[in-house]
């Protein structure tokens, strides 16, 4: 007889064979049922097929059930294992458990308690199902995929990441406005082994001093006016996973002292409370500004800042990561059609190019705003240079107080808009080497490429010593240093 896919398969391994149909009869109805007589014969239908439920005897000649049972989940890790003895005794049960059994029946099998089983281990593995895809969503939407580039400063920052993420290790991540570092965040959470942990965000600009002391470690009823009931502040709510404390440079001293001592003990007090509640978390930190400079300047404990800068990593600019620019288009451009039903199928060389020569203040938040920008009004199927939005293209141009990077720019040939951008990067050149007395390593390092990236685009606009005033012999050493 055919088997129906709409019902769950049960594999019955029993040496007993009037045990074995009896139990094939009783089940036939609601599941599709696979009779084996050995282990050794369960082993080979496990090989070609993959049963929802393994109902297995545990004394059988040959190999018995509790082998059976461990050789079929390192076949099938998902396979739901019920193992039947007339011989039950808590010793074997707690032995079945500990290699991976779902649960453990007496013989005589009582039948109704069986199907009750059977419904609760379908449903159990039902929701791992479904707890393993929302893992794969939640990877997909907070995983390293989401964080786009190949640039060799952001090849360092994956290392980083899969490194750092496995340990239990404090993070302080570093970067301007719109970098990434909440992705970051994430990433190093979900790549951990607190993933099935709770990840807890703070942002801590946001809230003024008594607010933050609260929303950190909580409140007893009565605190202050307001305080109606005792509430778990975000410490609490993190216990066993992640606290991600976005824009730790802004916490005034007092509570600064408070957060060192958690991450010291892991233990802290409600505000307005007694008690000392214990928390396992773990800290990823996040700022804007240089930590450093502040406890230079007084305005951050430098003991703090030692307990918050275990793992450090520093997340460049977009402008210092111009080659990325195409990929994260690319990337933004799917996004963003998906989600307005937009039939945009990449974009132009010429486009690339102005938003290549762009500074972008805002990093990838901006440029990520602006691609959906030019996706959802764009009137063709590629977005051109026509779709760059004119405070973009006004500051490419020189007109809007941004300034081009020769890092990205590949200017298109044959057009105008080609030949501005390439008289503007020559015009960026030169006017570094001037400023750095025709030191070509100061000047690329102001220009934020390297310095065989900059002799290379010396040799393509033919700039020698006539044009930039210096002398053959110290362009000769700097092609040296290279």
């Amino acid at each position: 007889m055919a088997e129906n896919q709409n019902k769950p398969t049960i594999l019955v391994v029993d040496d007993d064979r009037s045990t074995r149909e009896g139990l094939g009869r009783a089940l036939r109805d609601n599941y599709n049922v696979i009779l084996a007589e050995s282990g050794e014969r369960a082993l080979n239908i496990l090989d070609e097929t993959e049963p929802d439920v393994l109902l297995s005897d545990v004394r059988m000649p040959g190999m018995d059930g509790l082998t059976l049972l461990q050789r079929a989940l390192a076949r099938h890790p998902n396979l739901v294992c019920i193992l039947l003895t007339a011989y039950g005794n808590v010793e074997t049960a707690v032995e079945a458990m500990k290699r991976g059994a779902f649960d453990f029946l007496i013989k005589p099998l009582n039948l109704d308690h069986l199907e009750l089983l059977l419904k609760r281990a379908l449903r159990s593995r039902e929701i791992e199902s479904e707890n393993v895809r929302l893992r794969e969503q939640l990877d997909s939407k907070y995983g390293l995929e989401n964080i786009i580039g190949n640039s060799p400063p952001m090849l360092q920052v994956f290392e980083t990441i899969k490194q750092a993420a496995p340990t239990q290790a404090t993070v302080l991540i570093q970067g301007e406005s719109g970098t990434g570092k909440e992705l970051v965040a994430h990433a190093i959470h979900r790549l951990s082994t607190r993933a099935n942990g709770p990840f807890i965000t703070v942002h801590a600009a946001a809230l003024s001093p008594t607010i933050l002391e609260s929303e950190l470690f909580g409140h007893e009823k009565g605190a202050f006016t307001g305080a109606v009931a005792r509430r778990r502040g975000r410490f609490e709510m993190a216990d066993g996973g992640t606290l991600f404390l976005d824009e730790v440079s802004e916490i005034e001293p007092a509570i600064q002292v408070k957060l060192l001592r958690v991450l010291e003990e892991r233990t802290f007090e409600r505000v307005g409370g007694n008690e000392t509640v214990q928390v396992d978390i773990r800290l990823i930190a996040a700022t804007n500004r240089d930590l450093r400079a502040l406890v230079r300047e007084g305005k951050f404990r430098e003991d703090l800042f030692f307990r918050l800068d275990v793992v450090d990593i520093t997340l460049p600019p977009l402008r210092e990561r111009r080659e990325d620019i195409p990929l994260l288009c690319d990337h933004f451009i799917k996004e963003f059609s998906r989600k307005n039903d937009k039939h945009i199928e990449g974009i132009t060389q010429e486009a690339v190019n102005l938003l290549s020569a762009y500074s972008w203040p805002g990093n990838v938040r901006e440029l990520r705003n602006t691609i959906e920008k030019m996706v959802v009004l764009a009137k063709g199927p590629r977005l051109t240079a026509r779709d760059v939005p004119h405070n973009i293209r006004a500051a490419v141009e020189g007109t809007g107080g941004a300034h081009p990077h020769p890092g990205g720019v590949h200017p298109a040939a044959g057009g105008p808009r080609a030949e501005t951008l390439a008289e503007a990067e020559k015009a960026m050149i030169l006017a570094a080497l001037k400023k750095h007395g025709q030191n070509r390593t100061k000047a690329a390092q102001e220009l934020g490429i390297s310095r065989r990236t900059l002799h290379r685009k010396l040799k393509a606009y033919a700039v020698g010593p006539k044009y930039v005033a210096g002398k053959v012999a110290s362009d000769s050493q700097s092609d040296a240093q290279s």
